[in-house]
């Protein structure tokens, strides 16, 4: 069942990359989906049942909308920032605990950090992530990561664990 699930995502991404619909490219989209199955399929997807869950497609669509939002927030501050006379910056590096257990959530949480302007995950080290942050707001550990992990963690949570 991985194997299929595999092949019909492999399939769909070559879809929407090539954005056409035709004989022949559905053709070699299966030819190529067929042939990443074969070789990469063993690696991923230890169930297949939390892919097809709709619940987790809620929430991830959740995520990618609190996610955009905070880029679009964070890009003005940044914004603000560079074009302010006195350029108003405090940057360091800070620790931050995570709570997410699995290897890809982890991964997924850092890489949405760094996607999101003044900040840039630095290192995964156990359940840490060390954040350089262009503007450290508070000293508090619980403080900082609330403001930097935000609504991430939460949703990353509940489609991902």
């Amino acid at each position: 069942m991985k194997y299929v699930a595999f092949f019909i995502l492999g399939l769909a991404f070559w879809l929407l990359i090539t954005f056409r619909i035709t004989v022949p490219n559905v053709i070699a989209g299966s030819a190529a989906s067929l042939i990443c199955t074969l070789i990469f399929a063993r690696y991923y997807f230890s169930s297949v049942g939390k892919l097809v869950d709709p619940r987790r497609w809620f929430w991830f669509l959740v995520y990618l909308f609190v996610f955009i939002w905070s880029c679009i927030k964070a890009n003005f501050d940044v914004a603000y920032r560079v074009l302010h006379p006195k350029m108003p910056i405090k940057p360091g590096i800070v620790k931050i605990k995570t709570v997410l257990k699995s290897e890809f959530a982890k991964m997924l949480l850092a890489n949405s950090i760094t996607m999101t302007p003044g900040t840039l995950t630095v290192d995964i080290i156990g359940d840490d992530l060390y954040i350089h942050w262009i503007y450290i707001r508070s000293q508090d550990p619980e403080v900082y990561t609330k403001m930097i992990t935000g609504a991430f963690e939460r949703y990353i949570k509940k489609f991902v664990e």
